[in-house]
């Protein structure tokens, strides 16, 4: 073989080895953002099933958006379409979050919305319900303070000193009166097993203090959530797999509350929304409603519910002009203004 021939497979073995290089730092390697993207827009039917519950002519749906920390290639593409958001990490996870505690928070906050909406729903069906607060979910932990080391995402705070607690308020009010040195006592249930932890109380990192003045203390809980049992004579069941956060409250109250009525509420239409439901029927503004416009529109919906609060409204509006959908955008405040306006649609031929 000739020298000029060696250096010449040198060289291409050398460009390939590049390339190579380039290819996995564009699609494989991560970037401290996080990419949010048009989901799905799925019936609820398939995701929710109310003992002996009716069937309707058409379809509520979950509105979703999709999000994954940024490859290389994703971040660059995100700055050309106008519903791929980037976040910073520290926008999407809190600081001292793991992925684990993360994904375990969403997911909490998920089983958290299904019970409101289970609650909200019979309610308006005028079907028997009973509630009850059986205590505090761990839904994570900072380090450097105490409850890093003794407690886990998941477990359940049902006692302090002895005292019980069944509401995450009450335990934050307990221990806001707490002084550094004081030591607290925690009684949990874990894997179906209850245990008494002592933890003292300490000052806050100061990463986490608004201000040099901001002297707070505690034990180092993350996001504590109120862990709420709903007793219902038709068990509602709920399959969504994974999916996470507090967006799809309102679509699963009207799911299950048209399950549980004899009349078709839907009417024989599509009718796509999102937005997080409160126990006395309101409705929370949310993040992403322009992304989840798109996907609703994909799916052929016909309606989409947005929420009033925290600019939604607007925000829906503003995308279904731009993608030109014939989709109608109908603002809401509470529930049952919902079903008001479906109550006054006249049926799909």
């Amino acid at each position: 073989m000739k020298k000029t021939d060696r250096s010449r497979i040198r060289r291409r073995i050398y460009a390939l080895f590049i390339f190579l290089l380039i290819f996995i730092a564009l699609f494989y390697i991560r970037l401290p953002y996080y990419v949010t993207y048009p989901g799905e827009a799925e019936p609820l039917d398939k995701m929710i099933t109310v003992e002996d519950g009716h069937k309707e002519k058409g379809d509520f749906m979950l509105t979703t958006i999709r999000l994954g920390k940024a490859s290389v290639i994703q971040y660059i593409f995100a700055h050309f379409n106008k519903y791929h958001m980037i976040y910073p990490e520290h926008q999407i996870k809190r600081d001292w979050e793991s992925d684990r505690d993360y994904d375990h928070r969403q997911l909490k906050i998920m089983e958290n919305s299904q019970q409101i909406a289970t609650i909200v729903a019979f309610q308006l069906a005028n079907e028997p319900i009973e509630v009850r607060n059986e205590g505090v979910i761990v839904s994570g932990t900072i380090k450097e303070m105490p409850a890093d080391k003794k407690l886990q995402a998941g477990d359940v705070i049902i006692a302090v000193d002895d005292k019980k607690i069944d509401e995450a308020s009450k335990l934050l009010a307990y221990l806001k009166d707490k002084k550094e040195g004081d030591v607290v006592q925690l009684t949990i249930e874990r894997n179906n097993k209850r245990k008494k932890i002592i933890l003292p109380i300490e000052k806050f990192p100061s990463k986490y203090a608004a201000s040099k003045d901001d002297l707070r203390y505690g034990i180092g809980i993350v996001g504590p959530v109120t862990k709420t049992v709903v007793h219902t004579e038709k068990q509602v069941t709920f399959d969504t797999d994974n999916i996470g956060g507090p967006s799809a409250g309102l679509m699963f109250t009207l799911e299950i509350y048209s399950q549980l009525t004899e009349k078709d509420v839907t009417k024989g239409y599509k009718i796509a929304g999102t937005g997080e439901i409160f126990e006395d029927g309101k409705i929370g503004a949310i993040g992403g409603i322009a992304q989840k416009v798109v996907a609703a529109h994909k799916a052929g919906a016909d309606i989409f519910f947005a929420p009033v609060s925290g600019n939604n409204y607007e925000d829906a509006k503003k995308a279904a002009k731009d993608i030109d959908t014939k989709m109608k955008i109908v603002p809401l405040k509470k529930v049952y203004e919902a079903l008001d306006y479906l109550e006054k649609l006249e049926p799909k031929n």
